[in-house]
């Protein structure tokens, strides 16, 4: 059953999700569509309530607009959050469910995997919805998990964001990742293969001491990684990371991670700027995972998608260098680089 909502705030508008016997209970949250159908992942957590589910869409779904606003992408922002039923479900009557939902909104929403989901979840959604990506790459086209594409982007910008506030490459420097699924175990592959030492942690043991076996990282608690001794700390987990509390306790000199909404509240943005942090703003830094998501609904190639997720970090570079020559924060001029763009359409649209 789909239940659609009034309007929260224009121009966002979510949709109730909800089927008891499939287990779906959720909602998809579009932002803009200006630019184009909104799109963005679906997120699988165990939320303790709707009202912080709901919460979770609708700052994702903005965080999306901006995305692919400043990704150069023909894409409004949206994204779908579900809640984990508790206990043994079956996983294809709720993908299935939510397709059916998909599908029901006739394009003005594009979806593919994000935390808690996979490349098998979005076949599932695929057989009863046109309007999906991160499918099985085809010979040709883009496609796949997208992933590795947001890793390649994160590590780049990093790259680059290193340079321009440590003045250094990253052979030597100390990365402190927080969150070590997919895309942040790909980050740390191409760190250490960087000559950057690790030290990581993650809520799941099995995936964080694989990591430690394979990259001689350092393992510390989830509670203790923002404040160890580092060059760089990654938040490459859920959102909210950076709060008063964890900014205070930062070591590191730069922030260049792959997980959204890095900034737990507006003001964040000024107190990094104030213990004089540098902070390469997630969704600019993590867009490559949209692009290649991008280039599959668009039937693009690879070759589309390399291209533009190699400009992902002279982005960030141009973003920092601006922010610095501003005196104003780099989240700040990030927000209003991509407002632009969506104003810009939205008045040739008029």
């Amino acid at each position: 059953m789909v239940v659609r909502l009034a309007r929260l705030a224009p121009p966002l508008e979510c949709v109730r999700l909800y089927d008891l016997e499939a287990g779906l209970d959720g909602f998809i949250a579009i932002h803009s569509t200006a630019l184009g159908p909104g799109a963005g992942g679906c997120r699988l957590w165990s939320y303790p309530d709707m009202k912080q589910a709901l919460g979770d869409a609708v700052r994702l779904a903005e965080g999306m607009s901006y995305k692919n606003a400043l990704a150069g992408l023909p894409l409004g922002g949206a994204k779908a959050v579900l809640r984990k039923p508790e206990g043994e479900f079956d996983r294809v009557a709720l993908f299935r469910a939510f397709g059916r939902a998909v599908e029901n909104l006739g394009g003005l929403y594009v979806t593919a995997e994000d935390v808690g989901t996979s490349v098998e979840d979005m076949q599932e959604v695929a057989s009863v919805s046109r309007h999906v990506a991160g499918l099985p790459a085809v010979a040709g086209r883009a496609g796949g998990d997208p992933s590795p594409w947001t890793a390649k982007g994160v590590f780049e910008s990093m790259q680059v964001a290193a340079e321009f506030a440590l003045a250094r490459d990253l052979a030597g420097l100390t990365v402190a990742v927080q969150g070590t699924g997919n895309v942040g175990a790909d980050l740390c592959r191409r760190l250490a293969e960087a000559g950057a030492r690790l030290v990581i942690a993650d809520v799941n043991p099995a995936r964080r001491d694989r990591l430690r076996a394979v990259h001689g990282a350092e393992v510390v608690d989830v509670s203790e990684i923002a404040s160890v001794d580092a060059d760089i700390f990654a938040p490459c987990a859920l959102g909210g990371a950076l709060d008063r509390e964890t900014v205070g306790k930062l070591k590191a000199r730069l922030v260049c991670g792959a997980a959204n909404n890095q900034l737990a509240t507006p003001d964040v943005a000024a107190l990094l700027m104030e213990r004089g942090i540098a902070y390469a703003p997630d969704y600019v830094v993590n867009a490559g995972g949209i692009i290649n998501v991008s280039a599959e609904y668009l039937g693009e190639d690879e070759e589309d998608v390399k291209f533009r997720v190699a400009e992902i970090a002279p982005r960030v570079g141009a973003l920092l260098e601006r922010a610095a020559r501003e005196g104003r924060s780099p989240a700040l001029v990030a927000d209003e680089m991509a407002e632009e763009v969506i104003a810009g359409a939205q008045r040739e649209a008029a």
